[in-house]
């Protein structure tokens, strides 16, 4: 339904709509962003934190257009700011069907992953400038790969979608150079309205790769870079609810949303230090689950706030203790968890400055953390997805 909405607003003719998210931010940390870590969890993906000072946040060009009577298109560039260089990375390339009938629709190409809410989403629609701990820690902040999709509307009263992906399995946190299907996601949805103020909506969504080959960020241990190696089977369970109030139905002069999400990893397998001398190994069994819950509030047309908690946990065992540790997989009995508050001026739909505080307690030594950010869209923007 988004994506109609997308197209119904962007096109004029057969003219293709192009559109651009320009985000900027400030960001200002007690502790030095580059030793952040997460006792417990081995990061990978784009889970570092933001550079202190100004830098360009995550910016996108998004290009879409109806294919034919058949067939939508969109292709999406990001850009941004890691170590210092601007890189630009290919998020999204894919197509999808519009007229198969019975509810049912087809994607294929690259595209965010139906697992869990949040992760279809792109940043510029994220209610905080970052991540939950949960998506940084399991999924390097967001989970996209190449691949098909199946989805089906069915045809009740109460809004149900039911549908599975098959994927390349070589983006993280799978990886690893798949020749057909590394990875599979399930995932259902389900919900309704209650009178003209009140929407919700709940879903479950299962990942799972197996022989994957995840390699995690460089680790510096005794003037040695290590990279941490997992080789083995992975599977990750989701849970959702989202709630939202808006007046007769009026979302533009004051709003409520509430938003949950659960997810649950189990990795089996083992776990490789590269780049050490000697090679150094460890079975590893590990299970590490986190949630986040968060509540925004537009108490005026151009006002917003919201407050957010996260917390993480870890249990991780393997034949070799030492090259968990050094994997960073150890979480010394530390229980990482986070607070956030934000408060945004949004004087249109095009534009948001946004002034939010963490206090970050995901490791060790609490951070507090400070963004200042801009995010400014250029060109027509359908409706978000709920």
């Amino acid at each position: 339904e988004d994506v109609i909405r997308d197209v119904a607003v962007c096109l004029v003719g057969s003219e293709m709509c192009i559109r651009d998210s320009i985000d900027g931010v400030y960001a200002s940390y007690k502790n030095n962003p580059e030793d952040y870590r997460i006792p417990g969890f081995a990061l990978g993906g784009e889970a570092e934190l933001s550079p202190e000072g100004f830098s360009l946040g995550h910016s996108e060009i998004v290009f879409s257009n109806n294919i034919d009577d058949k067939f939508y298109g969109q292709f999406t560039l990001a850009f941004a700011e890691h170590d210092n260089e601007i890189e630009v990375e290919l998020e999204e390339a894919f197509f999808e069907t519009l007229s198969l009938g019975a509810g049912f629709t087809i994607r294929g190409g690259r595209f965010y992953s139906a697992l869990g809410y949040l992760n279809q989403q792109h940043e510029h629609a994220w209610d905080f400038k970052d991540a939950p701990l949960v998506y940084r820690a399991l999924f390097g902040n967001q989970y996209f790969d190449d691949g098909l999709r199946v989805s089906v509307i069915i045809p009740t009263d109460l809004f149900i979608e039911l549908g599975a992906e098959a994927l390349s399995g070589r983006q993280y946190p799978a990886g690893g150079n798949e020749d057909g299907v590394g990875s599979w996601v399930a995932f259902a949805n389900i919900g309704g309205d209650i009178g003209v103020s009140h929407s919700w909506q709940a879903g479950m969504s299962y990942w799972a790769a197996d022989k994957i080959a995840r390699e995690y960020g460089v680790h510096s241990h005794g003037g040695t870079a290590e990279t941490p190696l997992f080789e083995g089977d992975s599977a990750t369970i989701g849970l959702n609810a989202i709630y939202k109030w808006a007046p007769a139905g009026n979302y533009r002069d004051r709003n409520v949303k509430l938003q949950f999400e659960y997810f649950n990893r189990e990795d089996e397998g083992g776990l490789t230090l590269l780049n050490s001398d000697p090679i150094e190994t460890s079975t590893l069994d590990s299970r590490q689950d986190g949630w986040y819950a968060q509540a925004t509030w537009k108490f005026a047309r151009s006002w917003r706030t919201g407050v957010r908690y996260d917390r993480l946990d870890s249990d991780n065992k393997g034949s070799d203790p030492g090259v968990l540790d050094e994997a960073g997989l150890v979480s010394n009995g530390h229980t990482p968890k986070r607070a956030s508050v934000m408060a945004e001026w949004v004087p249109s739909e095009y534009s948001r400055i946004r002034l939010q505080y963490n206090r970050d307690d995901s490791y060790q030594v609490s951070d507090d953390q400070v963004y200042l950010q801009d995010t400014f869209s250029i060109g027509s923007h359908g409706a978000h997805a709920f």
